[in-house]
């Protein structure tokens, strides 16, 4: 328990450091998150490199709220820039973009592994205590996204550190209930990986397109409405699974419960 508790404080310590200790000024926490956010912002946006791609990623994929549409696509699209020699290391710009993206899933790595193992060490009392804490709301979170996240890993089990990293409000914490259920390192490690991957990839060749890719996106105008349709219908198809999934569901448990009490 004095472990725990050590971990506790520890925690808090860095997290009230962070902040600068502002936290019993910080009354309204969702201006505080923008004026931070902002801040984070313009410096990110003046010291563009692989470094920067990297840190803040790690930090948007751990319990401090950032978002990763404001870090990967500006870097991506800087990549492309040959006056940033921050981020355009060689004449491809398709693998500029690459290592963007490498970098950008290295820090959601070390991101999600700080949450999993905080949540291992801590377990599940006080991670939910911590969510409902004032520090914890100042980090925009609280035990009904922690209980949210965990339902999910429940579910899906552990495809769901994969999946979940492509689903907004459940993306960040997904690696806290994996690590309360302990969840085996590599396998975690593997799809937190490829989950971040595909969404970074995603973030990035927006950014990509944007740098002068107008006319290759005219060119492939068609092909590119079709391939949203298509993700379009096997959303929706998704829904209707998991509709009829949870309908079928309800109808077995109270059948149960009448076959175990005749």
């Amino acid at each position: 328990m004095m472990k725990k508790f050590s971990c506790v404080v520890v925690l808090l310590t860095v997290c009230a450091f962070s902040f600068g200790g502002s936290l019993q000024a910080a009354t309204d926490t969702t201006a505080a998150k923008a004026s931070i956010t902002d801040k984070v912002i313009t410096w990110y946006n003046n010291h563009l490199n692989y470094g920067t791609v990297t840190m803040l990623m790690a930090i948007e994929s751990s319990f401090i709220p950032f978002p990763s549409e404001v870090i990967v696509p500006p870097a991506a699209y800087q990549a492309c820039n040959s006056d940033n020699p921050a981020l355009y290391k060689t004449d491809s710009k398709v693998l500029n973009v690459i290592l963007v993206i490498l970098f950008a899933s290295l820090g959601a790595l070390v991101g999600a592994l700080v949450n999993y193992f905080l949540a291992m060490v801590l377990g599940r009392p006080i991670v939910y205590w911590f969510a409902d804490s004032k520090v914890g709301h100042l980090l925009m979170l609280n035990s009904q996204k922690i209980k949210k996240a965990e339902d999910y890993f429940i579910e899906n089990g552990k495809s769901s550190t994969l999946i979940g990293r492509l689903i907004p409000a459940i993306r960040q914490l997904i690696s806290i209930p994996a690590g309360l259920a302990k969840m085996n390192i590599g396998v975690f490690m593997l799809f937190t990986t490829i989950g971040a991957t595909i969404w970074n990839t995603i973030l990035a060749f927006l950014g990509y397109f944007a740098h002068g890719q107008q006319d290759l996106i005219e060119e492939y105008n068609s092909e590119l409405k079709i391939a949203l349709w298509g993700l379009c219908i096997l959303f929706v198809l998704y829904l209707i699974y998991k509709g009829v999934k949870t309908s079928r569901a309800e109808k077995v448990v109270p059948t149960e419960e009448q076959s175990k009490a005749q």
